[in-house]
């Protein structure tokens, strides 16, 4: 489960064992000699399909209640622009829930009778026969999910009433210093009058794996100002065994769980997954801390304080729909149901950090049930917000595809954790842990050499150090201890944790681990170490220190034990951190563009990412029942990398811009977030992304559009843009409509025809320009509103290689509501299908500045022989 923990099966031998490890590993490559034969552990394609019974989601042709602007309790904003915002009353408590999509007060009577048509249609095609019904969709789709046979879903979707019949598919999950790192202290939360008020009043909703309520970072009683809950949200708070009643409060306004696929498939584990809201697996909690978490919250892991935590919004509302758990991951029915409910509840942000395990089938990825009930939550005005992916860095690795959902990729903030050990040789090794030095040079002594008399070498593993019972403690004991870090460190199967219990049972002044020569582009996150430790990643830097160590031993030439060992060391500590000015940089697992529009990897003329944040080493908080990362077992916070982590980031800082500007439409919200973002990192020069998984700091270049999107997010400017490009739902549609053979498939999903007006990708009036084949010459249009004060702009371009351009007009000025036309005129200069870049500059008197990148893939040039 991925794109901050990710299940994957490893064949070893022939035999399948299933992985749980952090970010760092994915697409890692591991050699493993088993039973003397080399062999590459591989993704399992196994997508669980059979011929038997399964989950199908059912959508019918009358529009959901959302294409009837159907939201009870909605008091409209009046705006200068006509934006319509909505506010509306409490929130509930619901007992004993079952796993359907239970409607909440207001939406009752509608969702109800919604429910009786489907109930009707079932018994009516289905008369006689076995199903399960698991819920009802009515707020963004008019639709079902059912568990049928494949003839079951076949007679469905004969029906006239029925638009669309899809098997329910698997989905898997995709801070103390990034405050400080995005200006947030000196600028977005000063604009807001500061932490204690940023984001209040704005409700996040995050479709993860639960949250632990008890935690700090969710209490609402940490300061004394009013903090009512937002009257617009009508969420409910699940009360169960593992979330009693009182679990909800005014900063956790609602949570609910949706289980149902998966409890029909029988894989659903209570006692790992708990049916309820709960967090079993701590990356739900982890997300929600970072976009919304209270300011100021101390982190301390393994006896170290690490900072003071604080979410990007400290004052905004969560609210959980769970819907992914630790055992198994998700399915596309029961997370949809979330979003649906989601929706239904009012919330202003939808926080996704979850990618589908594979791409979407049929004519664009864009029509699938997810991304489909999403363009419904941006019609009803919900800025969403997903991974990009954790599948980098190939081209068109991202997983998220919509121009209606915000992308977000991962880069790596200045703080790093590293620490090292200089040997008696005075040769000085790097490494990572975050643990305490050791306070002077202590003699080296390795597991294997420690054995007790009566023990045998005849576990090959023994030297991870994992029992302390075959050691010897009078040869460990005031030494640092040498254990080897194998691939079982990687299959979870051993744990630094069980190796820094052996060296404490056996008074060890510390623990060195040196990496398995097998094990190829392991990337490691830094570990918590409760005594001086050291983990070195470098198998070459490993081996130094071993012939360093074995060329000191002097041995017993009969018992070949050991006499005497010369080799001595200090550890120098990894608790505290250093900065880099070299960031922020791209990290090797971010998922990369262009954005793919269909299975045969054509590709769509829409910049994905849209944009990437903090993701890479990131403290949260951690839930107390979250067994994921073993390293972090009975932690209140945890590091954790991934787009999962920078994800959040983007919500919160979504929330900080819905606070001010509560009539901004999602795309607004985007196109603030685009066009301010960074391009530069902090020492001035290109942002590098990196581009190989095995040593990605010797392998980067810098960033281009498909790498970041239009950029480094900048919290401060995007609160105050200047200009917005915005785009409403019908300019979707005529896109969605221009997808050649799509009106069917737009009429199933939507309930709505298409009109006459269809346009492509790159007409779109979207923060950034995107053309996947440029032949000969085109113009494209992008219209700019001005929400910042009457300003003259200067305009500015770089032309992609291979392309002339002009923007036109140069110059302008625009009053403030006002909108401006800008015509961009782009000539291919030469034949080419390697994708080059530009970008657009517009420039205000009154010191606002916006960017909108420029992507070229195929270049086609006039051929002037060709035409005489």
């Amino acid at each position: 489960m991925g794109s901050l923990l990710l299940k994957r099966w490893y064949q070893i031998g022939g035999i399948k064992i299933r992985q749980s490890a952090m970010v760092g590993v994915v697409k890692l490559v591991v050699m493993l000699v088993v039973f003397g034969v080399v062999c590459e552990c591989q993704e399992s394609t196994d997508d669980g399909s059979s011929s038997s019974a399964g989950v199908y989601m059912v959508t019918l042709k009358q529009a959901p209640s959302v294409f009837h602007n159907y939201r009870p309790n909605v008091k409209k904003i009046v705006h200068p622009f006509g934006v319509p915002d909505s506010t509306s009353g409490g929130a509930n408590t619901l007992e004993n829930p079952s796993f359907g999509n239970v409607t909440k007060r207001g939406h009752h009577h509608f969702g109800s009778r919604i429910a009786r048509v489907h109930d009707s249609l079932l018994r009516r095609v289905l008369k006689g026969e076995k199903y399960l019904k698991l819920y009802s969709y009515h707020y963004l789709i008019n639709g079902f999910a059912v568990l049928v046979t494949p003839q079951q879903a076949q007679k469905l979707s004969g029906r006239k009433e029925v638009a669309n019949v899809v098997p329910d598919f698997s989905v898997r999950t995709a801070t103390t210093h990034t405050p400080q790192f995005l200006g947030l202290p000196k600028g977005a939360w000063l604009q807001e009058g500061g932490y204690e008020t940023a984001g209040e009043g704005v409700v996040i909703g995050f479709v993860d794996t639960g949250i632990d309520p008890t935690h700090i970072s969710f209490a609402d009683r940490l300061s004394e100002n009013s903090y009512p809950v937002p009257k617009h949200f009508t969420g409910v708070c699940e009360v169960t065994r593992d979330f009693p009643s009182g679990s909800c409060n005014r900063k956790l306004v609602g949570a609910r769980h949706f289980a149902a696929s998966a409890i029909t498939r029988g894989i659903f584990n209570a006692s790992q997954d708990y049916a309820s809201p709960f967090d079993g697996d701590g990356h739900g909690t982890h997300t929600a801390s970072i976009a919304a978490g209270n300011h100021g919250i101390p982190v301390v892991v393994a006896g170290h304080h690490f900072g003071n935590a604080s979410g990007m919004a400290p004052r905004a509302h969560i609210a959980v729909y769970k819907a992914l758990y630790k055992s198994f991951g998700g399915f596309a029915a029961d997370v949809v149901a979330a979003i649906d409910q989601a929706a239904q509840d009012g919330v202003d942000v939808i926080s996704l950090s979850i990618t589908p395990n594979r791409r979407p089938p049929g004519i664009a990825t864009f029509f699938n049930p997810i991304d489909m009930a999403l363009f419904s939550a941006f019609k009803s005005g919900i800025f969403v917000v997903q991974a990009a992916g954790n599948t980098g860095p190939s081209p068109k690795s991202v997983s998220s595809f919509s121009p209606w959902i915000f992308t977000v990729g991962a880069a790596a903030h200045d703080r790093k954790y590293s620490n090292s050990i200089l040997l008696g040789s005075n040769v000085t090794i790097t490494g990572v842990g975050l643990a305490p030095g050791t306070d002077d040079s202590y003699t080296l002594v390795s597991a294997n050499d420690a054995l007790k008399d009566s023990e045998t070498p005849n576990d090959e593993y023994v030297n991870e150090c994992q029992d302390s019972n075959s050691l010897n403690q009078t040869v460990v004991e005031g030494n640092l201890l040498i254990c080897s870090y194998s691939i079982k460190f990687v299959l979870g199967q051993s744990t630094i944790n069980n190796a820094v219990q052996t060296a404490k049972n056996l008074s060890a002044a510390g623990i060195v681990f040196t990496m398995d020569p097998f094990i190829i582009g392991f990337q490691l996150n830094p570990v918590p170490m409760s005594l001086p430790g050291i983990i070195i990643p470098s198998a070459n830097d490993s081996k130094i220190l071993l012939e360093y160590y074995n060329s000191s031993l002097e041995r017993d030439p009969n018992s070949k034990r050991i006499i005497k060992s010369g080799a001595c060391a200090c550890i120098a500590g990894g608790v505290e951190a250093n900065f880099s000015y070299s960031a922020p940089k791209i990290m090797y697992y971010s998922a990369r563009g262009p954005d793919p529009e269909d299975n045969s990897f054509q590709d769509a003329e829409i910049l994905k990412p849209n944009l990437v944040a903090p993701g890479n080493f990131i403290w949260a908080a951690w839930s107390s029942g979250g067994t994921e990362s073993v390293e972090f077992l009975g932690e209140d916070f945890a590091m954790m990398s991934g787009t999962s982590m920078a994800a959040p980031h983007i919500a919160g800082l979504a929330a900080l811009i819905k606070q001010k500007f509560p009539y901004f439409s999602p795309s607004a919200i985007g196109s603030a977030l685009s066009t301010t973002a960074s391009q530069h990192d902090k020492g001035g020069g290109p942002i590098m992304a990196q581009r190989a998984y095995a040593n990605p700091d010797l392998n980067q270049s810098p960033a281009t559009p498909f790498d970041m999107g239009s950029g480094f997010v900048n919290a401060t400017a995007a609160l105050d843009p200047g200009l917005i490009l915005d785009i409403g739902y019908e300019d979707y549609m005529s896109f969605l409509c221009g997808i050649n053979g799509s009106e069917p498939v737009v009429l199933n999903y939507t309930g709505t025809n298409c009109g006459p007006t269809k346009v492509n990708g790159a007409d779109l009036n979207l923060p950034s320009i995107t053309i996947a084949n440029l032949n000969w010459t085109r113009t494209v249009q992008r219209t700019v509103t001005n929400i910042g004060g009457n300003e003259s702009y200067s305009v500015g371009w770089s032309a992609p290689y291979g392309v002339s351009m002009k923007v036109t007009p140069s110059h302008f000025f625009i009053a403030n509501g006002e909108k401006q036309v800008l015509n961009v005129l782009l000539n291919s200069t030469m034949n080419s299908s390697v994708a080059s870049f530009g970008r657009i500059g517009l420039f205000g008197d009154k010191s606002h500045a916006l960017n909108l990148h420029l992507s070229v893939i195929v270049k086609t040039a006039y051929n002037m022989s060709s035409s005489s």
